[in-house]
């Protein structure tokens, strides 16, 4: 597969780049490289292969949800730089 430099140009103008003519020729190549590579891909046998999301299959690793004692208020706010008896007092941002 060839990427021409019209192409390139197009992708660029698309994504508001503006290349001179060194980068043109690099990023030609670098494309080109990518796009053979994929091309390669697309030669090989996946018949009967699912397709996949993942290298490997994961479950949800996080526990159960359950009803548990909080932290009493006080304790809490016990080493607040400062608080108002009911939450923690902190800086406008506006």
């Amino acid at each position: 597969m060839k990427i021409t430099v019209e192409e390139v140009l197009h992708v660029a103008h698309l994504a508001r780049l503006n290349l001179n003519e060194e980068e043109l020729v690099k990023m030609t190549g670098q494309l080109d490289t990518i796009l053979s590579y994929v091309d390669k891909l697309s030669e090989l046998d996946t018949t009967g292969i699912e397709p996949t999301t993942h290298a490997h299959n994961s479950v949800n690793a996080f526990r159960e949800d359950g009803v548990v004692t909080s932290l009493p208020r006080e304790e809490s706010l016990a080493n607040a730089p400062e608080e108002n008896g009911e939450m923690f007092k902190v800086p406008r941002i506006i």
